[in-house]
């Protein structure tokens, strides 16, 4: 793992899909955009031309995907969910009572939920860093990016099921 890269938990179904999407566009992708920029470039003058821009700034975005898919894969811990012991850690679901309003939501990685209704918060944003390591129970609080103080209280850790 590298330094700079925090660990992310992974289900093995959500790396198997990321994996299968990696291969895709690293392959027929790559090869579809280059098709693409290819028919665009014979229809004459690069300059005023709206399909080549616009196939250069998909390959562009397909490849920012394929770096962000290798550097996240790379770092990944797959497997299955931590099993909860009432602590808050990457790969939970939290309800929690947030600024007064109740929510439940997944801690760690979207791709992780990608097929669920689950909200989904970083370990790093300010909510994932106030509740991590915290337990049922615990009342905590955060800054908000207006400077305001929010408040927390962890009700329940679950371990995540896929849902």
């Amino acid at each position: 793992m590298s330094a700079d890269a925090p660990e992310t938990f992974l289900t093995q179904d959500a790396y198997d899909r990321l994996v299968n999407e990696l291969e895709y566009l690293s392959t027929t992708g790559r090869e579809e955009i280059a098709k693409r920029i290819e028919a665009a470039r014979e229809e004459g003058d690069l300059k005023e031309n709206g399909g080549y821009h616009a196939a250069k700034d998909e390959q562009g975005k397909q490849e920012a995907r394929i770096r962000t898919l290798t550097s996240f894969l790379k770092d990944a811990k797959v497997g299955k969910a931590p099993e909860s012991s009432g602590v808050v850690e990457s790969g939970t679901v939290i309800t929690a009572i947030v600024a007064g309003g109740e929510e439940v939501f997944l801690l760690g990685n979207r791709e992780i939920a990608a097929n669920s209704e689950l909200d989904v918060y970083s370990e790093a944003s300010p909510l994932g860093a106030a509740i991590m390591g915290q337990r049922e129970g615990a009342k905590t609080s955060y800054t908000a990016p207006n400077g305001r103080d929010i408040p927390v209280e962890i009700i329940k850790v679950e371990t995540y099921t896929g849902q």
